[in-house]
């Protein structure tokens, strides 16, 4: 049966799984994993690589599912490249991706990071239609399953966990919450059409906002705390200086174009960190 909505062959179906592969949203789950692998003092590339491949597995899942859930289902989406057999053939391949990577991790690395990886898919399959109908797993999802990464490929290299792997986790759960809380304001109008209760939805746009930069402060004063307490490098703080000079200029801006400002900003957050960690290694408490 056909793949593809958009022409015929295996040049075609390519192209259209492809096609969700969405880096912007991507890239972060697996750079969180390998970060999570960095903030230990010895890194090994096999157990970083196999947790990095089932956290990709896991959001492709997600992209799949909700393209099918919006597009087939809810008929939200104008288009979609995959037909029905296709999504359905794209979530068996990536569960079966994650189920390998995750059974070598769990047989040959350790169990802990195999169950902290486990929920990342669950998370990503019952994304749409069951959670991204309520505040909480409409918002937290995505920043959760960015937690879980950075837990997962740190339990990877050491089989366990460390106050500084959690406090990275925490730091940036609070903080894609809040980007995510901007996210959700520019479809408020249209959520509300299709009964979709995101924070955005429930609070109204303006109150939202508020909670949204206010996360964001305190996911950057808890990263600043946590350097003060000697717990982070102290290169941190330049990361927290530069997602805050974002923060500030996304908070005059008009919410799409906040958004992308702030998931940008996210970035330069994330790789000022990684790189304040690894120059800057620091002794891990258990």
């Amino acid at each position: 049966m056909a793949v593809s909505r958009h022409g015929s062959g295996l040049r075609a179906d390519l192209r259209a799984y492809a096609s969700q592969v969405h880096p912007v949203f991507m890239l972060p789950p697996v750079a969180a994993s390998l970060f999570g692998a960095v903030l230990t003092t010895d890194f090994a590339l096999v157990p970083a690589a196999v947790h990095a491949v089932a956290i990709f597995a896991a959001v492709y899942t997600a992209h799949v599912k909700d393209g099918y859930v919006d597009f087939h289902v809810r008929d939200e989406d104008d288009d979609h490249p995959l037909t029905v057999t296709g999504c359905l053939a794209g979530l068996y391949g990536a569960t079966a991706l994650f189920a390998v990577a995750t059974l070598i991790l769990a047989v040959g690395v350790d169990l802990l990071a195999a169950a902290l990886t486990v929920p990342t898919w669950v998370i990503a399959y019952l994304h749409a239609p069951q959670l991204d109908v309520h505040p909480i797993g409409a918002t937290m999802g995505y920043p959760a399953g960015i937690g879980l990464a950075i837990l997962g490929g740190y339990a990877a290299q050491t089989g366990t966990l460390s106050p500084l792997a959690l406090a990275f986790a925490l730091v940036f759960l609070v903080v894609l919450t809040g980007i995510k809380v901007v996210d959700d304001t520019t479809d408020v109008a249209y959520d509300r059409t299709i009964r979709k209760r995101t924070v955005a939805v429930v609070l109204g746009p303006d109150r939202a906002i508020f909670l949204a930069y206010g996360l964001i402060g305190v996911g950057l004063v808890s990263c600043l705390a946590f350097v003060l307490v000697g717990l982070f490098p102290p290169g941190c703080v330049l990361a927290v200086a530069a997602l805050a000079l974002v923060a500030v200029i996304a908070r005059r801006a008009p919410p799409k174009l906040a958004t992308m400002l702030l998931i940008r900003g996210c970035y330069v957050f994330l790789a000022v960190l990684v790189a304040a960690v690894w120059f800057e290694p620091i002794r891990i408490l258990v």
